[in-house]
């Protein structure tokens, strides 16, 4: 069976400095990977580099078989992986909809990427504030926006950046529970967290 991710040899440095060494990793279809590791330890470079945010001149990314190595980055999220981001990137000025919407235009028109976005809005439990500027939202709203905006994408495998930093232990478990629920829904989830207990 093809594993739905296959990480191979995959190094990458900045001026010398070897953020990632030789990184090899298999995951399977609808599995829940975590990733855990010190500050400066290389996580958020190695999603960065899956989703070709950064290039990597060795090693192999196969995604569902297929060679995403060098690819860019809408090709990939298009291909079916996307990320959220560890510091929040959203769009100031627009409204919760607004920028979960941009992750369905990968996709879609723009009539198919507002249903698609309300469908995510509604699947991370955040429909009531789809109409509120970013800007005033909770550090945890704001988490739950991103995870919507990658749904968006319609992905296969899903990278969560640390989306339970800053958060309750009650929004900690919907997080988690959430994540489940995904899984069991036919997605794939790798998740970098520095806490352990979620882990």
């Amino acid at each position: 069976m093809v594993k739905i991710l296959s990480v191979k040899a995959l190094s990458k440095e900045f001026g010398g400095l070897r953020a990632l060494n030789n990184i090899c990793f298999d995951v399977e279809p609808c599995e829940i990977v975590g990733v855990i590791g010190p500050n400066g330890a290389g996580k958020t470079t190695l999603f960065n580099s899956l989703v070709g945010l950064c290039r990597c001149k060795d090693g192999s990314i196969r995604l569902s078989g297929k060679e995403i190595r060098g690819a860019k980055p809408h090709s990939i999220a298009r291909a079916g992986m996307t990320k959220t981001f560890q510091n929040v990137a959203l769009f100031p000025d627009m409204t919760v909809v607004e920028n979960v919407l941009t992750g369905g235009l990968a996709h879609h028109p723009l009539k198919v990427a507002r249903k698609s976005a309300e469908q995510a809005l509604h699947r991370v439990g955040i429909s009531a504030i789809a109409d509120k500027l970013v800007t005033d939202l909770t550090f945890s709203e704001k988490a739950l926006v991103e995870v919507a905006r990658a749904l968006c994408t319609s992905p296969r495998v899903l990278l969560l950046d640390e989306v339970m930093a800053a958060l309750t232990d009650v929004e900690m478990c919907a997080v988690l529970d959430l994540i489940r629920s995904l899984r069991d829904e036919g997605l794939t989830v790798i998740v970098v967290e520095h806490h352990m207990r979620a882990i």
